[in-house]
């Protein structure tokens, strides 16, 4: 079935309360504007790079305030709701980058746990190391909504290609990719990597994304895009400001693509090469 989905780019400030208070008026927008299916971005419940600061404010998911009052928002809303990622405590105490999709009766109906972590030295001089807070996560995650089924995966993840071919072989039509991509990246790669995995699974990409400076001190690309299963883009906010983008999904078009060029059907195993 058709249907419209919205993308929803945050600031995400550095506390639970003031990070609930920013993206629950824009979930309310992209509902009025008739999206049934909503994505925020990564670290949608709280936005903090510092190991030290960050670590003592996760909550578990059951407890964190942002989720819940997220999840008592689609069941208000009646909508679906990927929160795009929220960074939590695991019950074995260790954190996780996780994503969860919410029904429109405010029940979680999938997780996801971030799979690649996030360890570079950039040109710029900005490192990052997410092995040193977060625990990876160890499967992909494909969710069954009456949108048929959906594709979860985050940020840095876009990279591997591997990891969506494998949802686009399991039937995922539809795959959100939310983020908070550092600037000098997301200018250089962003829209790239995500037309290039739409094209290459013949996939629509619903990449919603964190934008602007923030209170911790980095800076995050913004440009929020949707893209089609031919690698065409639907839409994009370019811009870096918080905001609402919406789409008209029509899942049929995956099928067209995928048949004019069946990549995942002609693809073969090989060996090698030889080292």
């Amino acid at each position: 079935m058709s249907f419209r989905a919205a993308l929803v780019q945050t600031r995400t400030p550095a506390t639970h309360e003031a990070a609930l208070a920013h993206v629950a008026p824009l979930v309310r927008e992209a509902a009025a504007g008739g999206a049934l299916l909503i994505v925020t971005p990564e670290g949608t419940n709280i936005l903090q790079k510092h190991r030290e600061t960050l670590l003592p404010l996760l909550k578990t998911a059951e407890e964190d305030p942002v989720v819940l009052g997220l999840r008592d928002l689609a069941r208000e809303l009646g909508v679906w709701l990927s929160i795009g990622s929220a960074l939590v405590r695991r019950a074995d105490g260790q954190a996780a980058n996780r994503q969860m999709l919410v029904g429109p009766d405010g029940a979680v109906v999938a997780t996801y746990d971030k799979l690649h972590m996030f360890d570079v030295d950039l040109p710029t001089g900005e490192t990052a190391r997410e092995s040193e807070v977060y625990a990876p996560g160890d499967r992909a995650v494909a969710a069954q909504t009456p949108f048929g089924p959906l594709g979860l995966t985050i940020c840095y993840d876009m990279r591997f290609a591997a990891l969506y071919r494998a949802l686009a072989r399991a039937e995922v039509k539809v795959i959100t990719v939310p983020a908070a991509f550092t600037r000098p990246t997301g200018e250089a790669h962003w829209e790239i990597l995500l037309r290039a995995r739409a094209i290459e699974t013949g996939s629509f990409i619903l990449a919603a994304a964190q934008g602007g400076f923030h209170e911790d001190g980095r800076g995050t690309w913004g440009h929020s895009i949707a893209v089609g299963p031919w690698g065409e883009v639907l839409g994009t906010l370019d811009h870096d400001e918080p905001g609402v983008l919406l789409v008209d999904i029509d899942p049929a078009l995956a099928d067209k693509a995928r048949a004019a060029i069946p990549a995942l059907k002609n693809a073969r195993d090989f060996t090698g090469p030889a080292l």
